[in-house]
């Protein structure tokens, strides 16, 4: 490593660390010896401030506001205010000199850029933090954008990403938050999601999954991306030409019927994450267009979540249940969702849970947010020391961005009926798709196989009966530690009989006259009772300071 490489990444360590101990007040007990070993000189003073703690984040650099994104789905980690303070991390930095992004262009793809496009505008449409996207024509004339990575990112993040593990597997070693919270797992999940957003054919691959599993959707746009046009920097996709749902004036409000295009999206998403189990994660208002034919575009999948089949089934009872403010039934299906760790509260959990669904069934329409309650159950959870699957997290964000849409669209939208009105429809569907020709397939050869071999083990385990030697193995009690534990008491009882033998045989011996005395009393009698003294001395001590250990 290069002497400017390694003063690059001991700043990294000291702003990582830093940025820690700011704002971890866990790490508080362990500040001196996190500061030491990344060499952070100057005195931290802990914050408590959401936005400061956002705006450190932007100020640091790409792989920080992304960390930062990340971190705003872990409602079991932070409180709502902050939450929402990373939701609102901007990820609009100043753009690359064209120049850069012409090279980058042409030495992904193999030809000038002049060949490649028709037209191609210098001036991107947004910039952010890992690229920047520009508006071009293909040479037949069809309209597309361009997202093109920003020079040397790859290698950034690279680096940045291995300095926050490195802190993170030190934190996980040497303090308690580390080991409650799982830092080293926590991190390593982080950097799987960022390396992937950097990889422009994964978002390739995504954009066409995506389209195919949204056809029957007519309201939904997806881009089709430009195959000969793609590599791991660039991403060449169909221009959708409409509004941010944030930035519609109040005449174009007026012409749309909101609640149908709310509810549609919901449909769309919820079919997404039910039965796909393959999700646009990041459906903020941004990554969300209004066509001029009121359909609405989804872009960016550098983002997305995945389900898998069992959790698909949980998260339509969840959903289900949350929707029709079965408390119960939520806390069931949250317990058979997540694991438990060894400082689990099941009755706190259990209450948490219930008052919180039960509050939710007197608030108003306009109170009433899918996405804000599944982030709370995660946080519920999260608090009780059960620990839920990663996908979760990226649904409750998923949702919660859903909310602020479907508001956006229609002020008086209900997500609740929404769900209701969707989630049958989907369950049968669901049913469907595990009755399909591959899984009955698989059922049945099971079944072959399960009475194929029962008569084999039927006939084995009559002829043990009838031997004999039919054993059952009964896991109930450690024989060993029983056993070892019985060793221990006979051996006390045994000592403590000897002792008990010797004070005797003194005492006895004390009436005998004999030549070799100890203060005047006979000398082998005494001796015994200081052996017998020190015997007991060992035996009372190791009662009392052993017992536990035992």
């Amino acid at each position: 490593m290069s002497k400017s490489n390694a003063l690059e990444r001991l700043a990294t360590y000291k702003d990582i660390a830093g940025l820690l101990l700011k704002y971890v007040p866990k790490l508080s007990g362990a500040h001196n010896e996190v500061a030491s070993q990344f060499e952070v000189e100057e005195e931290i003073q802990p914050s408590e401030n959401a936005e400061e703690f956002a705006s450190d984040l932007e100020n640091l650099g790409p792989t920080f506001i992304k960390v930062g994104q990340l971190l705003s789905t872990r409602a079991d980690l932070l409180p709502k205010q902050w939450l929402a303070a990373l939701q609102r991390l901007q990820d609009d930095v100043e753009p690359v000199a064209y120049e850069d992004i012409r090279e980058r262009i042409e030495s992904e793809l193999g030809a000038k850029v002049s060949r490649l496009f028709e037209e191609f505008d210098e001036t991107p449409l947004a910039s952010a933090s890992l690229g920047q996207v520009h508006r071009a024509t293909l040479r037949n004339g069809r309209p597309v954008v361009v997202k093109v990575q920003r020079p040397d990112i790859r290698q950034r993040v690279a680096k940045e990403l291995e300095a926050i593990q490195e802190v993170a597997d030190f934190i996980q070693a040497h303090t308690d938050f580390g080991k409650a919270y799982d830092v080293e797992l926590m991190v390593s999940q982080f950097r799987k999601a960022i390396l992937g957003e950097l990889n422009y054919q994964t978002e390739a691959r995504n954009l066409e999954r995506l389209r195919e599993n949204m056809s029957e959707f007519r309201g939904i746009a997806v881009p089709s991306s430009i195959d000969d046009y793609c590599s791991v920097g660039v991403l060449t996709m169909d221009y959708i030409d409409g509004s941010k749902i944030t930035e519609l004036s109040g005449v174009v409000k007026a012409d749309l019927n909101g609640d149908a295009i709310a509810d549609h999206l919901f449909h769309a998403y919820l079919k997404q994450i039910l039965i796909d189990g393959f999700f646009h994660a990041d459906p903020h208002p941004g990554n969300i267009l209004l066509t001029r034919d009121h359909r609405l575009g989804l872009i960016d999948l550098g983002m997305v979540g995945t389900v898998s089949d069992g959790l698909k089934d949980q998260l339509l009872q969840l959903l289900g249940a949350i929707s029709e403010g079965r408390a119960d039934d939520a806390a069931d299906v949250a317990l058979a969702m997540g694991t438990k760790k060894e400082n689990f509260e099941a009755e706190t959990f259990r209450m948490e849970l219930t008052e919180l669904i039960e509050n939710r069934k007197e608030s108003s329409v306009e109170n009433i947010q899918v996405g804000d309650l599944v982030m709370k159950v995660t946080e519920v959870c999260g608090q009780n020391g059960l620990r839920i699957p990663n996908s979760m997290f990226m649904v409750g964000k998923a949702l919660l961005n859903l909310d602020m849409i479907g508001t956006s669209l229609a002020p008086d939208f209900n997500p609740d009926e929404s769900v209701k009105r969707h989630i049958s429809t989907l369950a049968n569907k669901r049913m469907n798709d595990d009755l399909s020709l591959g899984s009955v397939i698989s059922y049945l050869t099971e079944m072959k196989e399960l009475f194929s071999e029962t008569p084999g083990r039927l006939n084995m385990a009559l002829e043990k009966v009838a031997e004999n030697k039919l054993e059952f193995d009964v896991n109930a009690i450690d024989e060993a530690k029983l056993l070892k534990g019985f060793h221990r008491v006979a051996n006390r009882i045994t000592v403590g009989i000897i002792l008990a033998a010797m004070i005797v045989g003194a005492s006895m011996m004390m009436s005998i006259e004999a030549e070799f005395t100890v203060f005047g009393y006979p000398g082998i009698a005494m001796i015994f009772f200081l052996i017998a003294a020190i015997g007991g001395l060992l035996v009372v001590g190791r009662i009392l300071f052993g017992s536990e250990h035992e």
